[in-house]
Order: structure tokens, then C-alpha cells, then sequence
């Protein structure tokens, strides 16, 4: 069983800001979006969360353990360094998709990202600490097989992040359609997914999947643990496994 808490981060009024008072450059606004996913990372991070950037004007955060004071005390320090407000959506469920729409409606109602009244929303309530549990997430960390040896090594790296994205797109739709679960990318060659319990079996039938649909091939270490940092920890351990004896699948255990 798993029970996810998810934190939907959008940023306010954002796309009117980017034309006030007229367009301003694109290189002004990419420093900024990567300069806050950093900070946002940290801050969500320093608190055992994970951030993945999503869009950039719209972020996801896996987030057990925090509480709503953590998600006022992170928007506050925001507001405080950037010239956008952020609003905050938390919602928990079994499914990790299940809680990212839940999260998704709530911020809806509170007004559409483009409304220039919408300031710091926070809604939703975080999992009480008598419903947590020591393996409330699943965390699969996914990488390439040899990704060096068959893309950075042999080909140009516009053609490398082709190969490697598309490996990404195929796993974060199989994952999404076949198990409620939320993949992102998170550099090189790495695909973080939140996921429901999964057998070994259900990884090898999403590792199969993407190698027959895109011709990636793929191995994942699995965790689990009451925090993201807990999870993705045992995750990554899980998956040096697989790089030391050639495993396509290691869940921790």
C-alpha cells in the first residue's frame, strides 16, 4: 500500500508577467525558471521532498512528511526573493496520479494561473502523521543501459537527447497508463518515477515495453521509505545493483 503526497506548484500570474511591461528576453526568463526549480529543490529538498520541473511554471513536488506550515514557510521564502508568488496544492491518495489531480482541482478553483489576483494560494490538507507509514512511497529510479557507450560516445548530442527522450516519453506514458504512476526526467539519463507497488515482473513488462517501442533499453533500482529522500535513496542503491551484476530490475528490500 502506498500513500502518496503530492504538492502541485504553480507559479502566479506568470505568463502576464513574462509581457510586463513589455516581452522580456528569453534568456531573462530561463535564469529565473532555472534559478527557482534550484531553490525550490533545495528548499522541498532540505525537508526530505522531491521537485521535478515539469513545465517550469508548473512544478510537482513529492512531499511526505511536510506539513502546511513547511509549504507557507517555502512560499514565504520565495516571495521574499523572486518577483513572482507561488501557489501550493497538497493531496494525498494510493495512486500517485490520483493525488496529483486532486491537487490539480483544488488549485483550479482557486483561480486560473493567469489571474493577476491569485497570490500564495495554499490548499489541501498533508497526511496526518497517525496515516504515515514507513513504506507510503515507491520510488523507481530508471537509466539507459550504456548510454555512454551507445549515444554520448557515438553520436552528436542533439541526436543523443532524441534517443534519450524518447525513451523517457515512452516510459512516463506506459507508466501513467498502465500503473497511475508519475515519471519525470531528471538529467543525463535518468527517469525518476513515483509509482503504486509493483512487482519485479510489472518493471520487466515497462522495460521490455519502451526497448520494443523505441529501441531503449533500460534497468531500474526500486525503494520504498516514509520520504522521497528515503525512497530515492534505497532507489538509487537498487539501481547499482543492476549497474554491478546486470540485473534489468532490483527492488530493495
Amino acid at each position: 500500500m502506498t500513500n502518496t503526497q503530492i504538492t502541485l506548484i504553480q507559479l502566479d500570474n506568470y505568463g502576464p508577467w513574462t509581457v510586463t511591461p513589455e516581452p522580456r528576453r528569453e534568456v531573462d526568463l530561463q535564469t529565473m525558471q532555472s534559478r527557482l526549480y534550484a531553490d525550490l529543490s533545495q528548499l522541498f529538498g532540505n525537508r526530505d521532498g522531491y521537485v521535478f520541473f515539469s513545465r517550469f511554471d508548473n512544478m510537482i513536488a513529492v512531499t511526505n512528511g511536510l506539513d502546511t506550515d513547511d509549504h507557507a514557510l517555502i512560499q514565504e521564502s520565495v516571495g521574499n526573493r523572486y518577483p513572482v508568488t507561488i501557489s501550493l496544492s497538497i493531496a494525498a491518495d494510493p495512486d500517485p496520479i490520483a493525488a496529483l489531480g486532486t491537487a490539480t482541482d483544488q488549485l483550479q478553483d482557486a483561480g486560473s494561473a493567469q489571474d493577476k489576483d491569485r497570490r500564495s494560494v495554499l490548499r489541501g490538507d498533508p497526511l496526518a502523521e497517525s496515516a504515515r507509514a514507513d513504506d507510503d512511497l515507491h520510488i523507481a529510479h530508471f537509466d539507459v543501459n550504456d548510454a555512454t557507450g551507445q549515444y554520448t560516445d557515438e553520436l552528436n548530442e542533439f541526436d543523443t537527447f532524441i534517443n534519450i527522450e524518447q525513451g523517457y516519453a515512452e516510459l512516463m506514458r506506459y507508466m501513467r497508463r498502465a500503473h497511475d504512476s508519475l515519471s519525470f526526467f531528471v538529467g543525463g539519463d535518468n527517469v525518476i518515477a513515483v509509482c503504486t507497488p509493483l512487482s519485479a515482473e510489472e518493471y520487466r513488462d515497462a522495460v521490455t515495453h519502451v526497448r520494443e517501442a523505441v529501441d531503449v533499453e533500460l534497468k531500474v533500482g526500486v525503494g520504498h521509505g516514509a520520504t522521497a529522500q528515503d525512497a530515492g535513496m534505497d532507489a538509487k542503491h537498487a539501481l547499482e545493483a543492476c549497474r554491478h551484476d546486470g540485473r534489468d530490475v532490483v527492488i530493495d528490500e
